[in-house]
């Protein structure tokens, strides 16, 4: 049986305003950016996504630890988040899978947290506030007087600026092997993968359908990309600002001028953008969960999707346009969101590359998107066999 943490607790926002509960995992304080998700499960896949390094997850669903903590369903080594913020803790764990309880993995990983608060009124007010700075107070920390906690919160960095895939990228190379994820046979093409904060489930997907991967720190050199000889080089997700990622904006553009096929996910999705010549910028308050509509512009298809962004890129919808870095050629917005119309999707026309802002690696979330990773082999194989740049892009029909 889980003994949830009876010290008080409180959930203190930039703006001053304050939310009293009970800890929840560990006991202190921590500092953040507040942030809200709305999946309804996959709460271990949430904590393990190291693009929520650096902030303060606000669940919108009720009643969180029902199912207890696994050992397969970690997206990463760590949990990442610097603290968590649930209304209904579960008092014990019910499922076969599980093998120890959510608040005792909080207690273990050293993230603060708190239980007990309305987080549907916390939801509504960063909804319209947006994001914001923020901290998690309990235990001994919870008594101290409500300014100085205040003080404190506003005090911290913004997360605008922020640059943090170096602090979560793995220390070093790793090769991930198709015959270790159910392959079959010699694998298809060998690829570089660069780590900004990659989840689990990407490597084996592609591992799955017969790729090699050869994940590369954060801090890769096109020199280590071309030691490979890689089919195709791949850009993960991961957290903090886009506009501080000027090393790997720097790198994909020589990926892209040596014509190697690419394919990038959410902040590999940003960082495409901003390699192509477009500005990128913070979102009011993000999407976050694994329920977004999405529209695929060249199918007409709404595909339901997994996202954890607070940056977008500033690209226009509608026809192609020549991309601001004009040697790149056309460009055009694949896909985009249906709640707000922010870019969620990026194609050039003229040289093998894409990207998109969602996961489509579903974990956790639905499968709708699961094909781009066979967009992204069918592309290799056919620049390949082409032996040079090819002029279409066979993603778009993905």
């Amino acid at each position: 049986m889980s003994l949830l943490n009876p010290e008080p607790a409180l959930l203190v926002l930039g703006d001053g305003t304050v939310h009293r509960g009970q800890a929840y995992g560990a006991t202190g304080t921590t500092l953040g950016e507040a942030v809200f998700t709305t999946g309804m499960t996959g709460y271990q896949e949430t904590l393990t996504d190291p693009s929520y390094a650096r902030q303060i997850i606000v669940q919108t669903a009720p009643h969180i630890g029902n199912t207890g903590v696994n050992d397969e369903d970690a997206e990463s080594r760590d949990i990442f988040a610097a603290g968590y913020v649930v209304r209904d803790a579960a008092r014990r764990p019910s499922n076969w899978r599980a093998r120890r309880s959510l608040d005792e993995e909080l207690v273990a990983r050293g993230v603060v947290g708190i239980q007990g608060v309305d987080t549907r009124a916390i939801t509504r007010h960063l909804r319209s506030e947006g994001s914001m700075k923020a901290g998690i107070f309990s235990g001994e920390a919870a008594r101290r007087p409500e300014g100085e906690l205040v003080a404190e919160v506003q005090a911290q960095p913004p997360m605008a600026g922020a640059r943090l895939a170096e602090q979560v990228t793995t220390d070093a190379p790793y090769v991930v092997e198709p015959a270790d994820h159910g392959w079959q046979g010699e694998p298809l093409h060998e690829i570089a993968a660069i780590d900004l904060g990659i989840k689990a489930a990407t490597p084996r997907h592609l591992a799955s359908r017969g790729v090699r991967l050869h994940v590369l720190p954060a801090t890769a050199t096109f020199e280590d990309i071309t030691a490979l000889d890689p089919a195709g080089v791949f850009l993960s997700n991961g957290p903090g600002d886009p506009a501080t990622a000027d090393e790997q904006v720097a790198l994909l553009r020589q990926v892209l001028d040596a014509g190697i096929p690419f394919f990038g996910i959410c902040f590999g999705n940003q960082v495409f953008g901003r390699a192509l010549g477009f500005g990128t910028y913070k979102l009011p308050f993000g999407h976050r969960g694994p329920n977004q509509p999405v529209m695929h512009k060249t199918t007409g298809r709404v595909e339901i999707t997994s996202q954890n962004h607070g940056f977008a890129v500033d690209a226009p919808l509608g026809e192609p346009v020549q991309a601001p870095e004009s040697a790149y050629g056309r460009v055009e917005v694949s896909h985009w969101s249906l709640n707000d119309q922010v870019v969620e999707g990026l194609r050039l026309l003229d040289r093998p590359a894409f990207s998109v802002q969602f996961h489509p690696e579903s974990a956790a979330g639905p499968n709708d998107s699961i094909d781009l990773f066979d967009a992204f082999i069918t592309m290799m194989t056919e620049h390949s066999a082409a032996g040079a740049p090819q002029t279409t892009n066979p993603a778009e029909g993905a």
